[in-house]
């Protein structure tokens, strides 16, 4: 019984150690898959651009039709998760600007799902912030 009581004692060890890096090794998964969305959004915008002289002005637009085949208002070119805004831990905002249009990707829940915010625009420079506030077009430019 006393073996036991050791073996789990080790195994609750163990847990108690790895479990704070692979929290930080999933938060850092949702930050890189933020990271390609926000590269898929770039793509399809350019897409999208080709196909109907204009930049899509929110994420439905980019996505599937609900009825009908593709078109300005769906033109098919993203997933419905990522059209519906949220994806892996982090909800996306596209939104029409000056010069074409930006991305923000914010963590749903922060420090859970992300450490980080994410703004990119038209130039396809992404820019991060290291707290909750969303990254703006003035944050520093994330170096890949």
């Amino acid at each position: 019984m006393i073996e036991l009581l050791i073996v789990i004692a080790i195994i609750l060890i163990i847990i108690t150690i790895a479990l704070p890096k692979f929290t930080s090794a999933q938060r850092f998964a949702r930050e890189t898959s933020a990271m390609g969305a926000i590269r898929t959004i770039h793509t399809t915008q350019v897409q999208y651009y080709s196909q109907y002289g204009k930049y899509a002005t929110s994420l439905t637009e980019l996505g599937p039709p609900t009825s009908g085949g593709p078109g300005p208002a769906a033109a098919d070119l993203i997933d419905s998760t990522l059209a519906q805004g949220t994806k892996g831990g982090y909800k996306f905002a596209l939104s029409p600007n000056q010069g074409g249009y930006a991305i923000n990707a914010n963590p749903v829940t922060y420090n859970v799902d992300g450490s980080r915010t994410f703004y990119s625009d038209q130039s396809m420079v992404l820019r991060q912030n290291f707290g909750p506030e969303p990254a703006t077009p003035n944050s520093p430019e994330l170096k890949q």
